[in-house]
């Protein structure tokens, strides 16, 4: 069978979007890790901005693997966007301009540089940023200290961005806006305080200037987005009559929210539908709780109760109304009031997207990096209620979901996704999943040591990692 690309544009179904037609782009933003994320959602707004402008063509940067890149440049940069909801839909993305590799360092070094480059942005997952537990920048993390020491290539995203900003001070170059686009609370404002760290390492100066010179706005991104497997990308095959290895595939819901500073990004964000707003503090906590703190939720009790997909998880009675209960009565109370936004219809809505038989989201997709995650997605929320002297039972349960899981693959041999892995499988190893519980807390490993002088908090935890341990469901907000 022939791949897509663009001298099979027109053997496509009638029924499929295409760019056919589109002037060559040029390239006006710089992606670090273009994952299906990426694709599915940024790529896609960008998309809609290119056949009347484009200036804004991507340059796709894989900082790791050359596979994504390899497979975007063996299609001319096309790929398959599958809408997977009641009204299924197919649309060819031709938004990227450039596929960068690890070995492209002096490509990527001269496009951060390139005047016509405007914005760069990122989705490298939480641990991508080299954060320490508190948000700043770990100096001591391998990456950073690698990139500190000189190289030419840089292994972190912060490293990528502060040597692409010193080569624009040097030339007189106005900087370009960095734009995070990851699940990470106050996203913009913590890498922004990453680069000055990291450029005050190197250069005072630097530092001072991007302090004051380099906007970095706050986002929030949402689109419920499954891994591209063999399944889906055979059934994409027979439907379009060509092989596409760089297809993905999400709901119809997508939300792009970018803080509006009254600065000019380059492309016109707006136009194709991002919401500009000067609170998006008040969206990212409705969406990192709401929605991303019932996934983690529905993901470790989900795979402890024996399901495998959120939809699936989602027709257990029992946990679809405990996830729904934790939202309404332990979450959203401690949202605060988010302008144009109504938090019930918008919990109802998250639980229907749950429940989207089309999208076949697996929870351990879900479950990767839960030490990265469980502070912005649970923590918050648990310290909200401990503020006002609230024990919440749901969230309480929910991070015994998290725990049991994490023991129960460190004894079994079973490997863990996480960049913790290491040392929760030695810290599993000596203790039951409740010694293991306290043993995360002691080293800030998902639950900060505050936990541990919180007697009442800490036994309830206890309590609810014992009933999960041994499936005493009717100990736990699940019973029934």
């Amino acid at each position: 069978m022939t791949v897509l690309c663009r001298a099979t544009l027109s053997s496509l179904p009638a029924s499929v979007e295409t760019p056919a037609g589109r002037p060559a782009l040029s390239t006006g933003i710089v992606h670090f890790g273009p994952g299906a994320f990426h694709r599915a959602h940024q790529a896609a707004y960008i998309d809609r901005l290119l056949a009347d402008d484009p200036r804004w063509g991507i340059a796709a940067v894989s900082m790791r693997t050359r596979g994504t890149v390899d497979a975007l440049a063996a299609q001319d940069g096309l790929y398959t966007l599958a809408i997977r909801d009641a009204a299924p839909s197919l649309r060819v993305i031709g938004a990227h301009s450039a596929f960068l590799g690890p070995e492209d360092a002096a490509h990527t070094s001269a496009l951060l540089a390139d005047p016509g480059v405007r914005l760069v942005t990122s989705t490298v997952t939480e641990k991508g940023y080299c954060l320490a537990p508190d948000g700043t920048l770990d100096l001591a993390h391998p990456d950073i200290v690698h990139d500190l020491a000189g190289a030419a290539m840089p292994r972190s995203v912060v490293g990528w961005i502060v040597q692409g900003l010193a080569a624009r001070r040097s030339a007189r170059v106005a900087p370009f806006t960095v734009m995070p686009c990851d699940n990470l609370a106050d996203n913009g404002r913590k890498l922004h305080a990453a680069l000055v760290a990291y450029a005050g390492q190197i250069d005072a100066e630097l530092a001072a200037w991007i302090a004051t010179e380099v906007a970095v706005p706050c986002t929030m991104v949402d689109s419920i987005t499954p891994a591209s497997d063999a399944c889906f990308l055979s059934d994409l095959a027979a439907q379009l009559g060509v092989e596409d290895a760089a297809a993905v595939q999400r709901e119809s819901f997508a939300q792009w929210v970018v803080e509006d500073r009254g600065i000019d990004f380059g492309p016109d964000l707006e136009a194709v539908g991002v919401i500009l707003t000067s609170d998006v503090a008040a969206w990212e906590r409705a969406k990192l709780r709401i929605l991303n703190g019932a996934h983690s939720s529905i993901a470790y009790l989900g795979l402890l109760r024996g399901a495998g997909s959120v939809a699936e998880a989602m027709c257990d009675v029992a946990l679809a109304r405990f996830a729904d209960d934790m939202v309404r009565d332990e979450i959203q109370p401690f949202v605060g009031t988010v302008p144009g936004l109504d938090l019930d219809q918008y919990r109802a809505d998250v639980m229907q997207r749950f429940r989207n038989p089309a999208i076949v989201h697996r929870l351990e997709q879900i479950a990767i990096d839960g030490s990265q995650k469980i502070p912005y997605r649970l923590g918050d929320s648990l310290a909200a209620n401990r503020a006002a002297g609230v024990l919440p039972g749901h969230i309480v349960t929910a991070l015994a979901g998290w725990i049991v899981f994490l023991h129960e693959r460190a004894r079994s041999g079973t490997p863990i996704a996480d960049p913790h892995a290491a040392a929760m499988a030695e810290l599993a190893g000596g203790t039951d999943a409740a010694g293991f519980a306290r043993a995360l807390a002691e080293r800030d490993i998902g639950l900060t040591r505050a936990l541990l002088v919180d007697a009442a908090l800490m036994r309830a935890l206890e309590r609810a990692v014992c009933a999960v341990a041994a499936r005493d469901w009717d100990a736990t907000p699940l019973a029934g």
